[in-house]
């Protein structure tokens, strides 16, 4: 069907220079609807520049957040990954050197340090260890073999079977102790764990092996993993989106056994982390350095 004339317009472009003059046959209806293409392309200007904004503003909290964390573990000497089992020390046989036994000990200190840097942790320093070089006149092959024997043996009675280090690399934003009720801050309560900044979705892991004795609500802290250790001890891992393992499942430090949320009783996406002796709750913090 033919358009009335009606239906266009004309636009008349005149080259000063060329004294020609060029015109343009638009739809009117194109013409009418301009102020709307101008608002739709200076919108979609102004949501392109405030993604950008926002995902600038995005990576300098991350990167915040990251240096508080690395200053966080720079006041920590010693991280170790709960759970490293170290072969026992056989007293030194009568044909091998007690040289030979401190090489040993320092290849599984070394091992140690390795499994740290594996979770991102920094190592702890083995360089005065049985002594230094300026005492190497005075202290005998035998006397620095007894001094490290000693420190390994001190690390194998901290490290075995004990939930130690992060269950999230994260900082924490809440701790151990009585607070104030964050949905009523006229009361206090005792908060039997840390809490450890993250977002929904982030993996959660296990401080030690164990076994899974608990999955699923729990009243306040939602979704819910609760392990169980030897030595007596249990972690609790609370306010999860997801839980990745089952009751009686057998776990290993390590293992991704859940991912942050905010269900239950709280104000935000976090990790809530409880350490429990005999059922009892003791401050995580206590678990992050070997010192402690």
């Amino acid at each position: 069907m033919n358009l009335k004339l009606t239906n266009f317009s004309t636009i008349i472009i005149v080259n000063k220079n060329q004294e020609q003059t060029k015109s343009i046959r638009v739809k009117t209806k194109h013409l009418k609807r301009m102020k709307h293409y101008v608002v739709s392309i200076v919108c979609v200007i102004l949501a392109l520049a405030g993604t950008v904004i926002y995902l600038t503003s995005k990576n300098s909290s991350h990167e915040q957040e990251k240096q508080q964390l690395l200053t966080q573990i720079a006041q920590l000497k010693s991280k170790v990954p709960a759970g490293t089992t170290i072969p026992v020390i056989a007293p030194p046989a009568a044909n091998s050197t007690a040289s030979t036994y401190i090489q040993s000990i320092q290849g599984k200190l070394q091992k140690i340090n390795d499994y740290l840097r594996k979770r991102g942790l920094k190592g702890f320093s083995t360089k005065d260890v049985g002594g230094d070089n300026s005492s190497s006149n005075t202290v005998s092959d035998n006397e620095k073999y007894s001094l490290y024997d000693e420190y390994l043996t001190r690390l194998v009675n901290s490290v075995a079977f004990t939930p130690m280090g992060y269950p999230r690399l994260s900082s924490i934003t809440s701790g151990f102790g009585y607070r104030a009720n964050p949905f009523d801050s006229e009361s206090a309560e005792l908060h039997p764990g840390v809490d450890f900044k993250g977002a929904t979705g982030d993996p959660v892991r296990v401080t030690a092996d164990g076994k899974v004795v608990f999955t699923g609500r729990k009243s306040g802290y939602g979704n819910c993993i609760i392990v169980q250790h030897k030595n007596d001890f249990q972690t609790l891992y609370g306010h999860l989106s997801r839980i990745n393992v089952d009751d009686g499942q057998q776990v290993k430090t390590g293992d991704v056994i859940g991912k942050v949320g905010s269900t239950g009783r709280t104000t935000g996406p976090h990790l809530h982390y409880e350490v429990r002796k005999n059922g009892k709750p003791i401050n995580p913090v206590k678990f992050l350095t070997l010192n402690n």
